[in-house]
This record gives C-alpha cells, sequence and structure tokens, in this order.
C-alpha cells in the first residue's frame, strides 16, 4: 500500500482524492461502487502497476475523501461521466482503459458511447452493461422490501443507517452484498436488520479492511452515495436505443455466487442479449465469486485483467 500516492484535484469545481500508482504509458482508471471507494481496488491497482500500467483510482463526488457537491440530492450518473473527461483532461490522458465495478459501471460505459475515441477497452466487475430507465428491472417484478427499492425513498435509508455508528453500516452492507440472494426485508424490518451482529464478516474480508472503509465513510456519509446510484437509478442515458453499442473492446467478471444473478432476468441477459450492445465482449465466470470479487479472489481478477490490457493496449 505504500506505492499508493494520494492527491487532490480540482475537477470541475469540486476537489476529488485520487489514488495513483504506476508510471507506465498506459493508463488504467478504476471505478468503485457502493460501499466500495478507491480502497477496493486496492490489489488491482498495485498489480496493473507492476505490469507496467499506470492506475489512477478517485473517490467518486461525494464519496470518501472526494467533496460533496453542493447539492448532494441533485447529482447524477452524467455528473460522473463529465467528471472522468475531466479528470483525464486534467492528467493530460488521451485515451485510457477503465475497469468498473458495480454502479462504476455505468458511467464507464456511458462514457465509450460518448467518447469511444478516449477509451481503449472497458472492465467490469458484477453488472454488465445495462439499458437505464424504468424498464430495466421494473419495479412491479422486484419483491416488496427490497434494498434498492427502500434505498430510493428519500429519508428512509438515513433513518436505518442512523441507528448505527457508520462502521456498522459499513460492516452490514459488505455481508449482506458478499451473499447469493437479494437483500429483501419484511414489511416490520429495515435492510439493516437483516444482519445480526454476531455474522462475521467474510473470509477475505479483514478488521482493518473494515476500519479502513469506516474511516472513508466517516469522512463522506452517505448523503451523496444514496443519490448515487439509488435515487438516480432511472436517469436515461440520453442516446437513442438504436446508438447504443459499444464500439471498444470489453470484459465482464463475474463471480458466480454474485447476489446479481437473481435480478430479474439478469443471468439470461448475460447469457445472451448483452452482445447486442457489446459485440466485442468476453464474459468469464468465477465459480466462488461473489459480488466482491476483487477484494475476494485477488490473484485471479488481476491475472484476468492484466491479460486484457496487454491483449489491447
Amino acid at each position: 500500500m505504500e506505492q499508493i500516492q494520494h492527491k487532490y484535484v480540482n475537477i470541475r469545481g469540486l476537489t476529488l482524492h485520487v489514488a495513483e500508482t504506476g508510471t507506465g504509458p498506459s493508463v488504467v482508471v478504476f471505478l468503485h461502487g457502493f460501499p466500495e471507494i478507491w480502497y477496493s481496488w486496492r490489489y488491482q491497482m498495485i498489480a496493473v502497476a507492476n505490469a507496467g500500467f499506470r492506475a489512477i483510482a478517485p473517490d467518486c463526488r461525494g464519496y470518501g475523501l472526494s467533496e460533496h457537491p453542493p447539492e448532494p440530492e441533485k447529482t447524477t450518473f452524467n455528473n460522473l461521466v463529465d467528471d472522468l473527461l475531466a479528470l483525464l483532461d486534467f492528467f493530460n490522458i488521451p485515451k485510457a482503459f477503465l475497469v468498473a465495478k458495480d454502479f462504476g459501471v455505468r458511467p464507464a460505459y456511458h462514457f465509450a458511447l460518448l467518447h469511444p475515441e478516449k477509451v481503449l477497452g472497458v472492465v467490469t466487475l458484477g453488472i454488465p452493461f445495462l439499458l437505464t430507465g424504468p424498464q430495466v428491472f421494473p419495479r412491479e417484478h422486484l419483491p416488496d422490501g427490497f434494498y434498492m427499492l427502500r434505498w430510493q425513498e428519500p429519508g428512509r435509508a438515513e433513518a436505518d443507517f442512523g441507528r448505527f455508528d457508520v462502521k456498522t453500516v459499513v460492516r452490514n452492507i459488505y455481508i449482506l452484498f458478499s451473499g447469493c440472494e437479494l437483500p429483501v426485508a419484511k414489511e416490520d424490518q429495515e435492510i439493516m436488520d437483516l444482519v445480526h451482529p454476531s455474522t462475521p464478516l467474510p473470509s477475505w474480508f479483514t478488521e482493518e479492511d473494515l476500519a479502513n472503509y469506516a474511516s472513508l465513510y466517516e469522512k463522506s456519509g452517505f448523503r451523496t452515495a444514496l443519490q448515487v446510484p439509488y435515487r438516480a437509478w432511472l436517469e436515461d442515458y440520453g442516446i437513442p436505443e438504436p446508438d447504443l453499442k459499444v464500439h471498444v473492446p470489453a470484459m465482464l467478471i463475474m463471480g458466480e455466487k454474485d447476489y446479481a444473478f437473481r435480478f430479474p432476468g439478469m443471468a439470461e441477459y448475460i447469457s445472451g442479449q448483452v452482445k447486442e450492445y457489446v459485440p466485442d465482449l468476453k464474459i468469464t465466470y468465477l465459480p466462488e465469486g461473489s459480488h466482491f470479487v476483487q477484494e475476494q479472489f485477488p490473484d485471479e481478477v488481476n491475472q484476468l485483467i492484466i491479460t486484457f490490457l496487454n491483449k489491447h493496449i
């Protein structure tokens, strides 16, 4: 971890935190999901730097050590796309690989749709390319008490999370999202109630890891994090569907025990329709992998990523 450097840069009027390592001519930008942060890419950043690449991992606006926007409740996925463009310009990077996890997949692919000339390739983990808007996972197809629906309600997650310290909230979410079932609460429950205090952390996630995540979320809280992805989820790409075709090479890494497979129609979509939108897509499954496959099996994921990078330099 000592080889990872940290800096603060002004991007579109906000001070964003950026972790960086490596000095290679080809750049890899890592985009985190929730409840993740730059730290979730610690293994991958060091691995790609040692393989001759330059690794950059920002904290998204309002996450971790990055500044909140003036009105967090108005944050959009488009803001993240614009931030990424400005970040590349700030570092004078003409073209980069994008490696994204969870909700970070959406701005990564959106950026590749808008700026294919700036993208060498896209690697995603846990989530494939998805369409946007209400037609994706229609509310009527999701169970009552589903965590995304609960967290879309203004104030509900804030009240749920507010019963606990930040460390407990992050711990509970990591435990929930490491499972292979969708987190769904009963009518008389909140999402935090789904995790018993005695439930252990996943074996690959240490107390030190939890403390690092907690310290970052103690800085940022969850105000912007609940807006993006959950309350901005229905935002559209603003691109006509006939033009939704990704023209750069891509790879999807999925753990076979990822709870995302439980989203209605997800498994069928990954095995078929996704390649209508991402024609040059390679899909790799890790049999025991969870939603946090890059932290659970870093060596396997690192090798897959580095092989992809070397193929498409």
